[in-house]
C-alpha cells in the first residue's frame, strides 16, 4: 500500500525537484500509516537511487531498460500501473512538469483515479482528501477533493521542501512488459545546454524583457546571473524576435517557474506573462516605466533604466560575495 512516486532523472542524474516530490509522499504516507516506494525508470546508478531514502524513500522499483532514458509517455505510464499495481498502492505522485504532464494523465484514465495537477499544499485528511491548487493562471485557488478510491498527485515544482533524513532506500528490480507502440517516438537526436543553471531547476531567476532593447545588450544581463548563480529567461516577445532562444520564454504560453527570486527586467508584467511567474517566492522589478503593471505584483521595484541600474546591481553582488567569503 505505499504511495508511488514517479522519479526524473537526466543522464541518470536526479534532480532536486524528485527529492521534494519523495519528501511530499513521505508525509503522506505519515498520514495513512503506509510507506514511499520510489519508480526509477532507465539508466540510473545505484548509489543515486539509494539516496531517495535520504528523503524518505523506503524502496526503489527500479526498470532497467535502457529505451527509458529518454521520455517515453506511454511507456513511462505503463511502467507506472505496473508499479501502482505491483505494490497496491492507492495514492500516486508526480511532477507538474513536462514529463508529468505526458504521463500522469494517461494513468488517471487507465486506473479511473482522480487527479491534481499543480498541487500547492498537502491533502487535508480531516475533511475527505482536499488539495490546493492554483486556478485561472494564478489569480484564484481552488480547494479539490478526490473522492476516488486512487489518487493521482501532481506536484508544483520548488513549491515544498527536500529535507533529508537518515536513511537508504533498497532497490528491487521491476520487469514490465512494454509493446512496440509505447515506443511510438523515435528520438533521433538530443541537445542539451551545458554550463548553464536549468530554468526548470533554477531558485533564482534574471529574466529580460524589451526593454533591454536588443540581443546586443543581454551581455549585462548574463553577468548579473552568471554573479548570482541564476537562470536566465524571458519574454515572449523577446524569444519571438529571435533575441533569445524559445526554452527561455516563460509566461501562459511558455515555461512555468517558481523561483525563491525572480529578476525581471524590462518587462512590462502583462497577465499572460504573470502566469508563468506568479509562484515566485519574491519579485524585483526593474523598469523605467512607474507605471509598468509588474510593479503591482513585484515585492520590490526599481525604476529605471536598466542599462545603467543592471551593471550596478552586478558590482554590488560581487562587492557583497568578496565580503562575504
Amino acid at each position: 500500500m505505499s504511495v508511488i512516486v514517479l522519479i526524473e532523472h537526466t543522464g541518470g542524474t536526479i534532480k532536486k525537484k524528485n527529492f521534494e516530490a519523495v519528501h511530499y509522499a513521505t508525509q503522506i504516507a505519515k498520514q495513512t500509516g503506509t510507506t514511499v516506494t520510489a519508480l526509477v525508470l532507465g539508466a540510473v546508478a545505484a548509489a543515486e537511487m539509494e539516496s531517495l531514502g535520504q528523503y524518505g524513500a523506503q524502496k526503489v522499483l527500479h526498470v532497467a531498460d535502457s529505451r527509458l532514458d529518454e521520455l517515453h509517455a506511454r511507456a513511462y505510464a505503463g511502467a507506472l500501473i505496473a508499479a501502482a499495481q505491483n505494490e497496491g498502492s492507492k495514492i500516486i505522485v508526480t511532477l507538474h512538469d513536462i514529463g508529468g504532464r505526458m504521463v500522469a494523465p494517461r494513468v488517471a484514465v487507465k486506473l479511473g483515479a482522480g487527479l491534481v495537477a499543480g498541487a500547492l499544499s498537502y491533502p487535508d485528511t480531516e475533511k475527505g482528501f482536499v488539495i490546493k491548487k492554483a486556478v485561472f493562471s494564478g489569480k484564484a485557488f481552488a480547494y479539490v477533493n478526490i473522492l476516488s478510491d486512487v489518487k493521482v498527485i501532481m506536484l508544483m515544482p520548488n513549491t515544498f521542501p527536500a529535507t533529508k533524513i537518515e536513511g537508504r532506500a533498497a532497490i528491487e528490480q521491476l520487469d514490465v512488459s512494454f509493446g512496440e507502440g509505447d515506443f511510438g517516438v523515435k528520438v533521433k537526436a538530443v541537445n542539451k545546454v551545458t554550463g548553464e543553471v536549468a530554468l526548470a531547476d533554477a531558485e533564482l531567476v534574471v529574466s529580460g524583457g524589451r526593454g533591454m532593447k536588443g540581443p546586443e545588450n543581454w551581455g549585462i544581463l548574463e553577468e548579473l546571473a552568471k554573479e548570482l548563480g541564476a537562470a536566465t529567461a524571458c519574454s515572449r516577445p523577446v524569444a519571438d524576435s529571435h533575441w533569445r532562444p524559445h526554452h527561455e520564454h516563460v509566461g501562459q504560453t511558455g515555461g512555468t517557474v517558481r523561483p525563491n527570486l525572480y529578476i525581471a527586467v524590462g518587462i512590462s508584467g502583462a497577465i499572460q506573462h504573470l502566469a508563468g511567474v506568479n509562484g515566485s517566492k519574491i519579485i524585483v522589478v526593474i523598469n523605467k516605466d512607474p507605471e509598468a503593471p509588474f510593479f503591482k505584483a513585484a515585492n520590490y521595484g526599481v525604476v529605471g533604466d536598466a542599462m545603467e541600474i543592471l551593471p550596478r546591481l552586478t558590482a554590488a553582488v560581487r562587492k557583497f560575495k568578496q565580503q562575504h567569503k
